[in-house]
């Protein structure tokens, strides 16, 4: 589990193809500070697990599924991406409960810059509007944001200037994707309340 407060911007050093899977390398001095093989890390919104730490540089197995339904198939060595340690039982709930399971696949739509801060837009994939809702959370990337309008198939966010200098969202322009994960309770209470409506 993850809270969507991102630690650092990490950059990928390697990507080695496996076949259907790949294996990243991924420079991080603070995520690997204390990291060991089997632990998890948040990489770009997805949990992998490490499987190698030396030197400030982690590795991690990506499977297939995880490539084609995430933009981890998308990087490249030089790729910047956002990292996070799994929380513990002692971490500060600063954003909202994140598990690292992508849902789907977002598009920036717009951007709109203000005084100090900017608007951002994004197309959401089919099937995922239903679980976004204004004032609540969304994992972009691995950030916890909150969502300030929502249409059918668009939401808004608001960056802060730490936000847009401390991860991989400051840098991202107009038609480039990112990962999304909706809030986990939404599609429990989906689940729940249909399960109801059939009894």
């Amino acid at each position: 589990m993850f809270t969507g407060i991102i630690e650092e911007l990490g950059t990928v050093v390697g990507i080695d193809t496996l076949g259907d899977s790949a294996r990243l390398s991924i420079r991080g001095a603070t995520v690997t500070g204390d990291a060991a093989h089997g632990d998890s890390i948040s990489v770009n919104g997805v949990c992998l697990t490490v499987v190698d730490n030396a030197d400030g540089v982690f590795t991690a197995d990506v499977m297939g599924e995880t490539l084609t339904r995430s933009t981890l198939g998308a990087l490249r060595a030089g790729s910047a991406v956002n990292l996070e340690r799994a929380a513990t039982v002692a971490t500060r709930l600063g954003g909202h409960i994140v598990q690292g399971h992508v849902d789907g696949v977002g598009e920036i739509i717009g951007r709109e810059a203000g005084d100090q801060w900017e608007t951002v837009t994004f197309a959401l994939p089919e099937g995922l509007g239903r679980y976004v809702v204004e004032k609540g959370s969304i994992t972009v990337d691995g950030i916890s944001l909150t969502v300030m309008a929502v249409t059918g198939d668009t939401f808004s966010v608001g960056l802060i200037p730490t936000t847009l200098k401390l991860t991989t969202l400051g840098a991202k322009g107009v038609g480039e994707r990112v990962n999304l994960e909706v809030d986990i309770m939404a599609k429990y209470v989906e689940k729940l309340l249909g399960k109801a409506s059939q009894s």
